[in-house]
């Protein structure tokens, strides 16, 4: 594997007002984990754009076999931080899994998440889609158009197979959540067994991202989710249809963060500050100008030290389009966000959101009482250290201090109705109360018994 080494010397990018507020760093030589997609773009940004070396960080960044081995490396203290999926500072914070404290003190983007379908699947659901006033099939497409072709394969005694990248990514749950919200049970997990398919009508399975093209090719999965560029890929290798994008699921939801175990940012807070400070200004650099820097934001992810994808196919979705089927590219501007609409802030009701869907299927097996879901989102996710670096930033003259929410209590204004695919709002502050009004899922008071829900 080659790995980037970032060096300090000889670089031109180094700020008079960063040189000024240089931090003490306890720990200057750094090396970080990622998944080749393309929401791991703002620690390439900030290697390629000279942010680490402005804060007078050496960094390496090293591509991951998987999102275990990624998390391992970051408790074993292999790498010292990574691009990760949300949930897993959450799930190993509660002990689900693998256990340690690990925190977040940024989000890295929202969004950037799609579902695809097989050729066939997408042949058996077409002719029964709506379409708009052009005569293109209307978006989003409900997962309930999908129920008929689930039952065809049942006829013919074919499990229907669907892969997603990891059992606490988001990708699962946003899978779980699109065909729950058109009356398919994606299944349910249990102390006893972490398949995730008891009572299951569609049976999630783990892929690893880049392998998700070619295990849909193989006829093993009939669909999957995944970030980008691999649902991208598939329109590119004329293999399969994307149907919906997270976006259309949850609009503007909250992706991947950047994980580090709570020992080192105790250990080295003036790193982890300066790390967070490199980090929002990639972010910032991503989004400015209407997405300006995008075209060589895509040639950076398209070398093989990063994503290693054809830059077109990363330019079909990070450009601000997404293409459904073959040559139905529609402007999707906010498919990928990584700083506007505060992305970048490690909001305690995302990991709430998180929470409440592993408890909804089953990860959590009992009820807890909406006090114990701030405690944990408080416990992991770390808006104070965002802050802190968010503040030199504004000091040193780099961020504008009017893109940054000084004031928030850490719980975003509920999302409305309008904003989801089942057309149910959620609020971080009554977890139990969204989980009850979600019609498939556990509920209050119930729990999976061997292949059943009780209670």
């Amino acid at each position: 594997m080659k790995t980037l080494i970032l060096a300090l010397a000889g670089s031109t990018a180094l700020t008079a007002p960063a040189l000024a507020d240089m931090l003490e760093l306890e720990k200057d030589v750094l090396t970080f984990g990622f998944i080749k997609l393309t929401d791991m773009a703002p620690l390439a940004v900030a290697y390629e754009q000279g942010f680490f070396d402005d804060e007078g960080l050496f960094v390496t960044l090293e591509a991951q076999a998987n999102w275990k081995v990624l998390l391992d490396g970051v408790i074993d203290g292999t790498l010292d931080g990574a691009h990760m999926l949300a949930g897993q500072p959450l799930a190993a914070t509660i002990g689900y899994g693998t256990e340690a404290h690990i925190i977040t003190p940024f989000s890295m983007d929202l969004n950037g998440n799609g579902i695809t379908l097989s050729n066939e699947v997408w042949e058996m659901m077409k002719p029964n889609l709506p379409r708009d006033a052009d005569g293109r099939i209307a978006h989003p497409i409900s997962a309930s158009y999908l129920k008929p072709v689930i039952e065809d394969f049942n006829a013919k005694g074919k499990p229907f197979n669907m892969g997603m990248v990891f059992p606490v990514s988001t990708h699962n749950y946003e899978l779980r959540y699109w065909l729950a919200a058109g009356g398919i049970n994606p299944g349910y997990y249990s102390p006893e067994n972490v398949t995730g398919q008891i009572a299951a009508e569609a049976f999630l399975s783990v892929t690893p991202p880049p392998q998700m093209p070619a295990t849909l090719e193989a006829g093993t999965i009939s669909g999957y989710c995944v970030g980008e560029p691999w649902n991208q890929q598939a329109v590119f290798k004329g293999i399969g249809v994307p149907v919906i994008t997270d976006y259309e699921i949850w609009k503007n939801n909250p992706e991947k963060v950047f994980g580090i175990t709570a020992g080192f940012a105790e250990e080295n807070p003036n790193t982890t500050r300066a790390v967070v400070k490199a980090l929002i200004r990639a972010a910032m650099w991503l989004d400015e100008n209407g997405n300006a820097n995008r075209a060589e934001a895509v040639e950076i992810l398209s070398r093989p030290d990063y994503v290693g994808a054809d830059p077109e196919v990363i330019a079909n979705s990070m450009t601000g389009t997404f293409e459904y089927e073959p040559g139905d590219k529609r402007d999707v501007p906010d498919f990928n966000v990584f700083f506007r609409y505060n992305a970048t802030y490690p909001f305690y009701s995302d990991a709430v959101w998180y929470l409440t869907q592993m408890r909804r299927w089953g990860q959590i097996d009992e009820a807890k009482p909406d006090s114990w879901y701030d405690e944990v989102a408080r416990s992991v996710y770390k808006p104070e250290i965002y802050l802190e670096a968010a503040k030199m930033l504004v000091d040193e003259g780099l961020a504008d201090a009017a893109d940054f929410p000084w004031d928030s209590d850490g719980y975003k204004a509920p999302t409305p109705a309008e904003d989801i695919i089942d057309g149910i709002p959620f609020d971080g502050k009554t977890p139990n109360a969204y989980i009850d009004s979600l019609p498939i899922g556990l509920k209050a008071g119930q729990t999976v018994v061997g292949s059943a829900v009780q209670g």
